[in-house]
């Protein structure tokens, strides 16, 4: 084994050296060449005097041609006449080498081309080398600065193309003032872009308006694949400029996520393959992408639903992981937050990037988002939005978002409950997170509270009353009625409260005849919206009927449960009646059943609808229940 090891070892090694060895065959065959270059332009006939060294290679040149055009070279043999100087460095040169070949060939009289791939290293030798008017007529620093402003601010790929060449000539390109006149161009011609896109885009009405067809596709938003090759500091300040010329907030956003999907990737260094934990000390690789995320958030767009809701998620769960300022995930949970009813589950199932020992998600970023959505506030520019009012419904947007996120919530909880690690305190406040009035509905809460009870058997009785507090058992349907009446998972106390209301509920349906007489409180919550007082009223026989018959089967299994009750009570008191064998007790128990009330049936009018005198009665009975249960 420590041979095979040892084996590994020389091969890594090797194939280390041999890759040394190709870069340094490389760095002297480019050397070669540049040297065989030079002596295709250089006066053969005349022999040379001067050899310039910098990193890159040396050029035995001479000093006419150089001292004429470049001040700094003429400085330098100024300085050294006495001693007949023959070599000079330039170690510091912008753009090494091939800068300066370009320069001298500009000394030697000989014609290049200037191209946007080389002006933005033009400009900065000849500002190093000093080749200014002041020493020559047309010297190169004139012709490049004057190729910069006619020709490359005029186009913005080549614009773009000159800041790719200014990444490795900072600070020197940034003290020239090359960098912003490029970023300036870049977005003034975005801006015109736009707005020429904007006018052809403009169509008339049938009414004879002038409108902007909407459906018709932006061609002004071809330079954001184009913007995408920047390095992030660069990209950062030509999207600040943009935003400062007035481009819009959606092709801003369509830009960041352009270049959020290229410069993030998924990086399995960040796991330990055994544990699938994340490792306490983040890789140098990860740098970069910590960078990006803070970047892009801090450029994301004041408005809302500028970005999709899914790229938000995204950049949160990479702040999260690449372990982001507090500023910069806050800033997220708070954008996430505003739009949170336009969110799938599967985009609140965030990883937890803990240790070993915590949940499976994130729940205490969730939370914050939830508390976001609670806390914001009905702005006027939350009501500009049209479509999310309906014609139908009596309810302000902000109440249409809260049935919304009530579901997503309720489908959250059911989706992490079944985490053994998950503590009741954060399921509760998780729960607890939205104000009383967003649920209708509460079948989806009272189904997420099953699975933790299922999941966490351990529970005391104190705790699982703490759980069942939580569901309304007045906002349950009767399927999930029926269901919490035989779950043996829930409290006594719970299972008693379920079937009082179900007692109420299947009385007021069978004395629903009675059109003069007042509905309960307690069905005020079915005919708050227009789908579910359609539940409530069916039009046709047959879905009456089968109504019916699904009351008559949970009142069937209902009277079987308290039946069971009253024979065990009756035992109970046959026994006590044995032993004192006395009459009042007898009457005791007759009045107490004549209050139960079991059929739903008493000697007043009241036998075929509920009043308000039978609810007291009820309430008192589930009062005394519940104490019993106790």
């Amino acid at each position: 084994m420590a041979k095979e090891v040892h084996q590994q070892q020389h091969l890594q090694l090797g194939s280390c050296l041999s890759s040394h060895d190709k870069q340094q065959q490389q760095l002297s065959l480019a050397k070669r060449s540049r040297q065989q270059r030079n002596n295709e332009w250089i006066f053969r006939d005349v022999p040379s005097d001067i050899t310039i060294q910098m990193n890159g290679g040396d050029f035995s040149l001479h000093k006419f041609p150089l001292v004429s055009r470049s001040g700094r070279i003429r400085k330098l043999v100024a300085e050294h006449r006495d001693s007949d100087i023959s070599r000079v460095e330039l170690l510091n040169l912008p753009g090494g080498a091939e800068s300066f070949e370009l320069a001298a060939k500009f000394c030697y009289g000989i014609n290049f081309e200037i191209t946007s791939g080389n002006v933005a290293q033009l400009c900065c030798a000849s500002d190093y080398l000093e080749m200014t008017e002041e020493f020559s007529k047309d010297n190169l620093g004139s012709r490049a600065e004057e190729y910069l402003e006619c020709i490359v601010c005029k186009n913005l790929e080549m614009c773009v193309e000159v800041l790719l060449q200014c990444e490795s000539l900072l600070p020197l390109a940034d003290e020239l003032k090359i960098v912003s006149r490029c970023i300036d161009a870049i977005a003034s011609k975005a801006c015109v872009e736009q707005i020429a896109s904007s006018f052809s885009r403009l169509e008339y009405s049938s009414s004879g308006r002038l409108h902007m067809n909407r459906q018709a596709k932006c061609d002004g938003d071809w330079w954001i694949e184009d913007l995408s090759v920047l390095r992030v500091d660069l990209y950062q300040r030509v999207i600040t400029a943009m935003k400062c010329r007035g481009v819009r907030p959606e092709s801003i956003g369509a830009s960041l996520v352009n270049y959020a999907q290229k410069e993030l990737t998924k990086k399995s260094s960040l796991w330990n393959p055994s544990g699938q934990t994340k490792v306490d000390v983040i890789p140098a690789s990860t740098g970069h992408e910590k960078l990006v995320v803070e970047t892009i958030v801090g450029l994301l767009p004041v408005e809302k639903l500028v970005v999709p809701i899914t790229f938000l998620f995204g950049l949160l769960r990479s702040a999260v992981m690449l372990d982001c300022t507090i500023a910069c995930r806050l800033d997220l949970e708070r954008r996430i937050g505003s739009q949170l009813d336009i969110a799938t589950l599967d985009d609140l199932l965030i990883p937890s990037f803990k240790h070993a020992g915590d949940t499976l998600f994130d729940v205490d970023t969730v939370h914050r988002i939830l508390v976001n959505f609670s806390q914001q506030d009905d702005s006027e520019e939350d009501m500009e939005d049209g479509s999310v009012f309906e014609s139908d419904s009596p309810h302000s947007p902000s109440q249409t978002a809260l049935f919304k996120v009530s579901k997503l919530l309720d489908n959250y909880l059911a989706e992490i409950a079944p985490d053994a690690n998950l503590k009741l305190a954060k399921f509760l406040v998780i729960a607890d997170a939205l104000p009383e009035h967003a649920r209708t509905v509460h079948d989806g809460l009272y189904r997420a509270i099953d699975i933790y009870l299922k999941a966490h058997q351990g529970l005391s009785d104190t705790d699982k009353k703490k759980l069942c507090k939580m569901i309304d058992f007045q906002k349950l349907s009767q399927e999930a009625g029926a269901h919490a009446a035989q779950n043996e998972r829930l409290p006594l106390q719970s299972i008693v409260q379920v079937l009082y209301f179900e007692q109420i509920r299947l009385r007021n349906s069978l004395g629903c005849s009675g059109e003069d007489e007042p509905k309960p409180m307690h069905q005020s919550w079915r005919i708050s919206s227009g789908a579910l007082s359609a539940a409530m009223s069916p039009r046709d026989n047959y879905a009456s009927l089968r109504r019916e018959n699904r009351e008559l089967k949970l009142e069937l299994a209902r009277l079987r449960m308290r039946l069971n009750d009253l024979e065990r009570e009756h035992v109970c008191m046959k026994r006590d009646m044995e032993k004192s064998n006395s009459r009042k007790f007898m009457s005791s128990f007759s009045k107490k059943l004549g209050k139960l009330s079991f059929f739903g049936h008493s000697s007043s009018r009241a036998s075929t609808s509920p009043s308000r005198q039978s609810y007291r009665t009820d309430s008192k009975v589930i009062e005394r229940t519940c104490a019993s249960t106790d």
